[in-house]
């Protein structure tokens, strides 16, 4: 992943110097339409919802003036890169917040009622129902929209928006609060194990101006079994389960995020060993049972405010932040790179940004990796009481601040916090075994309570003490030795 990353970095850079010397005053940019088919829209409304259907389903850059040093050069390149990857994950509709409405339809939710959205449109929904459930079931090439304006649905045991085929469903707010609550287990659709308030075997995006308020008291709260895409409006979730979940990735450009959950706040990951989440920026107050964020795959941190207290805030096999003012409380790890996948390397890897990361007592480190720990840059600042970095491969500091406790560092440490104690329990050992079984043994014990604390090692010569106080005050000077480094 690292190396695929540096070279997509080259080849930008490469561009970009070509492109300088190509043109002095001129602006290129990239930019994807996206529009509706004039259709006449078809809704029909029925009093249940047990059958599955089943359907197959740049921003611009320009070059003003001479750049002469490779500073600019590299600021210009991580721009065409930034507008690269806006221009890739979202379409000019996805960032739109709101809708065009000459040709929508109005709806009405009522109780006890299933509406079944058939054909390509945008559709108005409004009013306030109980066990209704929105129902698209379009052609694999329809682009559907929802602008929810002032709607609230309450249902016991199903979706109130469920998208069983469609190109991409969008759900769009206008100025208004938005309801969507599901109170009891949720029962399956045929072989479709529904599980969120809003459940999407399909592209989903979701965007708007205004508020939507999710609760599931005992599934997710929204759910796609394909791409997420998340770029505006304001989101209060609390969910038993993961309040985002995807199958395939989830990609956010902005937004307002108040979580509570008793999973994740954001999950994706698919039966393949993939999943990736993209954050570009929004603001984000998540308090979760699990993991503030989770990715099979990769979770890359382009922007944005976090403030996450969870089991561990960021998750996945590559974390990747480049940027972003990011809080995380964590009672486990509060950031972990954890094997999942076979596609990319396990490790952490932090460009920039500023990261605050606590993580309380016990078996707990602020940053870990089972793979390697890459710090190129930023602004990293970690309160640990026991460990501040774990890696079981390599560690490289090239760039940036790491402050641990107050102090500053200059080397990225081996679970330092916590090597003290280790060491001293295990120089006591050492000592121990060192007064009972001679000279030679002291050394050995002396060694093994030295890697307790970063591998130093304990001198013994005193082996021919053979008394408790002797052996004590051996184990003593090893686990000294160990925590002063």
């Amino acid at each position: 992943m690292k190396e695929c990353m540096m070279m997509k970095k080259m080849n930008m850079i490469t561009a970009v110097l070509a492109a300088i010397l190509a043109m002095t005053m001129t602006g290129c940019g990239m930019n994807q339409n996206a529009g509706t088919t004039a259709e006449t829209p078809a809704v029909t409304i029925s009093d249940s919802v047990n059958t599955e259907e089943s359907v197959n389903s740049s921003e611009a850059a320009s070059v003003n003036e001479k750049v002469n040093d490779t500073a600019a050069v590299m600021e210009l390149s991580q721009k065409a890169e930034s507008a690269e990857q806006d221009s890739e994950l979202f379409t000019k509709r996805d960032l739109a917040q709101t809708a065009d409405l000459s040709e929508a339809q109005r709806i009405t939710v009522t109780d006890g009622q299933t509406i079944d959205i058939t054909d390509e449109g945008v559709y108005v929904i409004s009013g306030s129902a109980k066990n209704c459930t929105i129902r698209v079931s379009a052609d694999e090439a329809a682009k559907i929209q929802l602008v929810l304006d002032d709607v609230s649905i309450t249902n016991d045991d199903f979706p109130a928006i469920y998208v069983i085929s469609a190109d991409k469903a969008f759900v769009t707010t206008t100025d208004s609060e938005n309801i969507l609550t599901v109170s009891g287990q949720f029962r399956a659709d045929g072989d479709t194990n529904t599980d969120a308030v809003i459940f999407s075997k399909d592209d989903l995006v979701l965007n708007g101006i205004g508020a939507l308020n999710i609760t599931s008291d005992y599934g997710n709260g929204i759910t796609c079994k394909d791409d997420m895409k998340i770029t505006g409006g304001t989101y209060n979730v609390t969910t038993a389960l993961d309040s985002f979940e995807a199958n395939d990735s989830i990609s956010v450009s902005d937004g307002t995020f108040q979580i509570k959950t008793g999973k994740d706040g954001f999950h994706c990951e698919n039966d393949e060993a993939e999943g990736t989440i993209t954050i570009l920026g929004g603001t984000y107050t998540i308090t979760g049972g699990s993991d503030g964020m989770q990715a099979c795959a990769l979770l890359q941190i382009d922007g944005g405010t976090m403030d996450i207290t969870a089991s561990e805030g960021l998750e996945a096999t590559y974390v990747l932040i480049n940027d972003g003012n990011i809080t995380i409380s964590a009672s486990d790890d509060g950031i972990n790179a954890s094997t999942g996948t076979n596609a990319c390397e396990t490790a952490v890897e932090i460009n920039g940004g500023n990261l605050n990361v606590a993580v309380g007592q016990g078996d707990t480190d602020a940053i870990d990796s089972n793979g390697s720990i890459y710090v190129n840059g930023g602004t990293i600042s970690i309160t640990a009481q026991m460990s501040s970095f774990d890696y079981d491969r390599t560690a490289e500091f090239n760039g940036g601040t790491i402050i641990i406790n107050g102090q500053e560092v200059s080397e990225i440490p081996q679970s330092m916090m916590g090597g003290g104690m280790h060491g001293g329990m295990g120089g006591m050992r050492g000592g121990m075994n060192g007064g009972m079984n001679g000279e030679s043994d002291a050394m050995q014990g002396g060694m093994r309570g030295g890697f307790g604390g970063r591998r130093s090692m304990q001198d013994s010569t005193d082996g021919e003490r053979n008394d408790i106080q002797g052996s004590m005050k051996d184990g003593f000077k090893a686990g000294t030795s160990a925590s002063a480094l």
